[in-house]
Parts: C-alpha cells; structure tokens; sequence
C-alpha cells in the first residue's frame, strides 16, 4: 500500500476519534464472573433445559460418590421460592484450609472453576466421576442468587453460603453432627434465567435412569413446594428433609435389576421380538461396558448412551463402537448359517438398528466429553472397548440362543428388504417432485417470497378453512397447504408406504427437504411450519398425526425450531361495535363479565351489557342486533371463519397465537407416541383410563 494513501489518512483519523486498540481493551474477569458472562458456554442455554442442568451437576457430584461406593442414599427436595435442596450421606466436602488457595476446601469448590476432588487419581476415591471438569458446583454457585453449603463429617456440621458465586462469610462450624454427607441449597438468579420453573416430571424421568444405572442407590424426590412453615419447623435442622415427618407428594427410586431392569422399562409398551434380553458387563483395558439390549416390533431404534452414568444424548464414541460390532456380528452370524441371498447383498447400519433397545454404559477413569454439557463422549478408548467385549459377547448369545438369532436376523432382513423398496419409492417420489424442476404440489398456494427465513407453510384442515386462508393471507411471505381428511398415521409405515400417501408426499415435496438418508435441512423452503386445525377432536388427531410425521421422519425440523401449532380463538365476543377474540373461557369471562351468565352460553347468545359497554349510539350501527346485547359466537372450526377472521385472528403476525414444538425430553415423547400411536391396544387404553380425568370435552 503506497504511504499517505487513503488508508493512512483513515488510520489516523480514527485514531483522533479514540478508535485505539491497547492493553487497557483487554479485560479479565475474576472468579466466576465468567459464568454469568457466558451462562451458555457451562450449561448450554438459559432456557428450561440449562434450568433443570443445575439440578444434575450438583445431584452428579453426590451420585459420584455412589459410584465410589461412598454413598447409598440422596435426597432431592422442591423447596418454595425456586429453591432446591439436594442431600447426600457421602463423606462431605472437605473442609480443612486448602494449600494453593488459602481458604477452606469447600469455599474452593463452590467459587473456583475446575476445582475439585476428581483430579487426583486413585487417590481421591474417584476411580470413575463425571464431573471431570470440576466447574459443576461452582457454576451453579455463579447463577445463583441463593446458595448454601452444608457439609456434615468428622463430628461437625459447616456451613457457608453465597450469592451470585460469592461467599457471605467464611466456612463456619454450626454445631455437631453424628451424620456424615453434603447438602446444597440453590436458587437460580431470575437475572439469567427469566421464569423459573421446576419440572416435577422432567427431574422424575432423569433421575429414575440414575437409579437404574448405580445398583443399590436410593434416590428419593420430595415436591415441598406447597410447605408452609407455619409449625416452626426448620429444614435446616434436619440432614434429611423427609425427617420433618411432612405428607408431601414423594417418588422413590431403588433398582437392583441395573439395565436389563431398565430395558425392561424402555420396552413396556412394545412387543418384543427375542425372548431374552442381551447383557454383558466387563472391564477391558481400563474401561468398563456394560450393555443390555433386546429387539422389538417396532421400525425405530432407541439408543440409550451413559458414559460414568452421564446420558450422553447426542452419542460418541461409545456409540460408534457399539453400532460398527453390532453391524458386523450380525453379518458374520448371517452369512456363517446361510440366512441370506447373495443377491441381497449385507446389511448396513440403518437395517440392524431397526427395532432395537439398548442401553450402552461406559465407565472411564480419564473422561473427556465434548463441551460442558457432555452431550457426546470423545474418549477413543471408549470406542474399541465397547467394539471389542460386546462385538465377542453378543456373538456367543447368538449361537447360545439361536431362536432369538433367528428373530433378530429375520427382523432385519426385513428391514433390508423394506430399505430397498423404500428407497426405490422414494427416488421415484422424488424425481418427480418439486426437487428436479418438476412444479410443486397443485392444491399448494406458494409464497411469493423465496426467502425461507421469513417464508411460512399453513398446513390447514380441509377446503373450506383452505379457502379462508388463501384468500386472508399475505401473499407474500405465507403459503397454503390444505389437507383432506386426517393423514396416514405413519408411526408403523415405512418410507415406501408413506410416500403413497398423496398428502403426506404433497406435503415432503413442499418442504424441500427431501427424506431419509437424502433428507437436507439446508434446502428447506419455510422457516415456520405452522398446524393450523379446528378446537375439535378431529382437529386434534390431525394435529396428532401431523407430529408423529415431524417426529418420526423430520426430527431435525422440530429441533431447527420451525414446527409450530396455530391457536385460532374459540369466541368471537361483539360489544356494541367493538370486536373482541378470546382464545380461552377465562378470557372470554373477563372480556364478557363477572356478571354474565356464562354457563348457558350456546352457539350464539346475546347477554345484557354491563353497564357502559359498547352501547351503540343509533340503530344504525348496530342492525339485526338488540340493543345492550352481548354477541358470543363459538368457532368450531378455521372454515367458519371469514378471511378478514383468520387473517386478524390467526395468521397477522402482529396479533396471532403460535406456539413452538420443542422436545425437552425425547425418551417421554418416543413412549408417548409408541402408547397413542403404535399398534398395542392394552397401552393405549390404559393411558385413555388414567387420563380421561384431565380431558376438556367440548360439548
């Protein structure tokens, strides 16, 4: 660059604007204030999840020491005001000065990152943890606008307490103990978080698979949020909640029956297809595995990963492991007994997983997971061991039970053969789809806009409320796709019997992403799937059926965030001239009145006016009506409405209802839809028995 050009002159003069760059930019937080900086970077997300991430870092440090054979018994406690009490009777957190820090242990695992007993070998008493990173505590101690230590050993009980990641006084000795064990209390900063709410269910679902993996460990949960402490009574008297003698709502988790008990429970509601359930446990090379598996009936797989008893949801290497020696010993088996056409070629990995639950547990002594979140193991080790012991022990069930073999190779070659014919079904959908230039689906009215991040699909009940949309829309920016009729129920059907389907292949096309192992989030053509059905029951299976789709074959849209259900209003409520919409029958109550007779309300009603509201001033303006009346018109359906309606109601973004389809636990969700929407009868009328109480009947 020639001096005194331009570039120079910019240079200097953005250095006479302050536009300078030295040490004094550079900034070092202190302590944890990198948390709260960067919550994201240590739990993943503000959200519930992040939320509910709390309770599991510091539940995993008491169930480390139920792995080291320290511990048998914890307790989790719902408090009021967000709070929550995790108890354990393990040895406690040191408490004596640390030498590098300078004040007690415990003040150095609650306020220091990476700072923790699970770094020292063999001589910590950790031989396996998974709070390798020793930030567990400490973050939760950062986001906290309450936290409390109490730590019960040699004789004594200490406590400290903190706010925000920083002590209120030093480590203090309150009193004797005969108990020995570690109680923290926490409350999560609404700063970080926002609205604080505690799952019952989604701790309930986590912590029973806890249980099942570390035998003899009991886990009780208590729900005292509703206590009122109008007896005096203290929980800070007390080691274990449930010793204050309380009736409070209460789970107890005790297995001793480890992952064949859970495979068990996994499958309750499927048909099996072997009888009996694989299982090895065995140490190779410093790395325990243990696995338990067995095939069921159904055209999905569900894979369960642990790694030191930590859910690694998002796999690893573990997994890679695993699923390379089931490949490969089903195939040997297979072609040793001549159970297959070399014409059909061998199977691949999409044929053996099919119908398969199993649960892979791996204990390490050095860990390493990828992120803080350990969503997903990266130790190698993990990935020839597991290949390795369940590659030999799963080969040795094959020849013992050749019933069972013979069931698991009929299965998936099945599978195979379904895989080709779907495949050739597919291609043929798709080479004459929107996909190869080809015009997209006749009954879709497209956007103009191919823009897909600001681009929706209105998947709508019907001709009629098809009709509505259309011509209410904003041409622009939001297409329309009717639906005749409720649509194949796909949780049993295979990709070739789905594609038949001519409104679930009308809907594949208009997507733009194309199916299975082709499938591309990347090509999708709207950023917003929006289900808009009728408040009916028929609505409500359509919507149902329209799930299981996106569940089963479209995950990835769900998890993208671009799956949303419509919330048209159930009343239309006219006062006079003015026109109100409520989505609920408590917001038609406060728009209508405390006074109305709401209870005889019909299709259309007229109610007296309370007083100053929306007289009409000349019979003009209010002709065919009474005076002082209270128009209420219940929708049954989007086809009632108008297009003005729909468009005001509906489909404005500046006044619409949308709600996101988010999957915060994937394992109740797969139950949920193998009860309601798989082929087992007995299930699905048992959970109909034992909900029915919680239905709204629309009558």
């Amino acid at each position: 660059m020639a001096k005194g050009g331009k570039d120079e002159k910019g240079a200097k003069k953005g250095a006479e604007k302050g536009h300078h760059y030295d040490a004094s930019d550079i900034s070092v937080l202190e302590g944890l204030e990198p948390v709260r900086r960067r919550p994201g970077m240590y739990i993943g997300t503000t959200g519930p999840e992040g939320l509910h991430h709390l309770i599991w870092e510091i539940f995993d440090n008491s169930r480390d020491e139920a792995m080291g054979g320290f511990c048998n018994d914890i307790e989790i406690v719902f408090l009021p005001g967000n709070r929550i009490r995790v108890a354990d009777n393990g040895r406690g957190v040191p408490v004596d000065m640390h030498k590098k820090t300078k004040v007690s242990a415990l003040e150095t695992v609650m306020t220091t990152l990476h700072a923790g007993g699970k770094f020292g070998g063999e001589n910590s008493g950790y031989k396996v943890s998974g709070g390798l990173h020793g930030v567990g505590a400490s973050v939760v101690n950062a986001l906290s606008i309450y936290c409390k230590a109490e730590v019960h050993r040699d004789g004594g009980k200490y406590i400290q307490e903190y706010s925000k990641g920083k002590k209120k006084f030093a480590v203090k000795k309150n009193g004797a103990s005969k108990m020995h064990g570690t109680i923290i209390t926490f409350e999560p900063d609404q700063e970080i978080f926002g609205k604080i709410v505690f799952d019952w269910n989604t701790v309930i679902s986590h912590i029973r698979q806890q249980a099942y993996l570390v035998k003899g460990l009991k886990i009780l949960i208590i729900d005292a949020r509703g206590w009122d402490d109008k007896k005096g009574l203290n929980d800070e008297d007390v080691f274990y909640f449930r010793e204050l003698g309380l009736e409070l709502p209460s789970v107890a988790f005790y297995f001793e029956g480890g992952l064949i008990s859970l495979v068990k429970y996994y499958n309750k509601f499927v048909k099996p297809v072997q009888n009996n359930i694989f299982y090895i446990e065995r140490e190779l090379d410093g790395v325990g595995v243990e696995i338990a598996l067995q095939y069921v009936d159904d055209i999905v797989d569900r894979i369960f990963p642990f790694a030191n008893n930590i859910f690694t949801q998002e796999g690893g290497t573990h997994v890679t492991g695993f699923k390379t020696a089931l490949t490969r010993t089903l195939n040997t088996y297979c072609k040793k007994n001549e159970m297959m056409k070399e014409s059909e070629g061998g199977f691949t990995g999409e044929d053996v997983l099919e119908g398969l639950t199993v649960v892979i547990s791996v204990k390490l002594r050095e860990i390493q997971f990828e992120g803080q979140t350990k969503g997903k193991l990266g130790s190698m080790e993990a990935q020839g061991a597991v290949a390795t012991v369940f590659g030999e022990g799963f080969a040795n069930f094959l020849e013992e039970n050749p019933d069972d073999a013979k069931s698991i190779i009929n299965k998936s070659i099945l599978a195979l053969k379904a895989r080709k014919a779907a495949k050739a079904a597919k291609d043929s959908v798709l080479r004459k789809g929107a996909l190869e230039g080809m015009t997209l689906p006749g009954k879709l009215a497209d956007c103009q806009s191919k823009n897909a991040s600001e681009s929706e699909l209105f998947l709508v009940e019907g001709d009629s409320a098809g009709g509505s949309a259309k011509q209410g829309r904003d041409r622009r920016t939001q297409a329309i796709l009717p639906l005749r009729g409720k649509i194949l129920n796909v949780e049993r059907a295979r990709i070739d019997k789905m594609l038949a389907s001519k409104e679930v292949k009308s809907l594949v096309i208009a997507m733009g992403t194309s199916i299975g192992d082709t499938f591309d989030l990347e090509k999708i053509r709207y950023h917003k799937i929006i289900i808009a059905t009728d408040a009916d029951v028929d609505g409500s299976h359509i919507r149902t059926l329209l799930l299981t789709l996106f569940y089963r074959y479209f995950r990835q849209v769900i998890d993208a965030g671009y799956i949303y259900i419509a919330q048209p209003p159930l009343y239309k409520i006219k006062k006079g001239k003015e026109i109100s919409y409520a989505y609920t029958d408590n917001e038609k109550i406060k728009i209508v009145g405390k006074n109305a007779d709401v209870s005889e309300i019909q299709e259309v009603e007229e109610l007296p006016t309370p007083e100053g509201v929306g007289t009409p001033t000349s019979p003009e303006e209010n002709v065919g009506a009474k005076p002082n009346k209270i128009h209420i018109q219940r929708f049954k359906g989007l086809g009632e409405m108008n297009p003005e309606e729909l468009w005001e109601t509906t489909m404005d973004p500046a006044h619409r209802v949308l709600k996101r389809v988010d999957i915060s636990d994937a394992e109740e969700a797969n139950k949920i839809f193998d009860i309601l929407m798989g082929s087992e009868v007995p299930p699905r009328k048992s959970f109909i028995q034992s909900n029915a109480k919680l239905a709204e009947i629309d009558i």
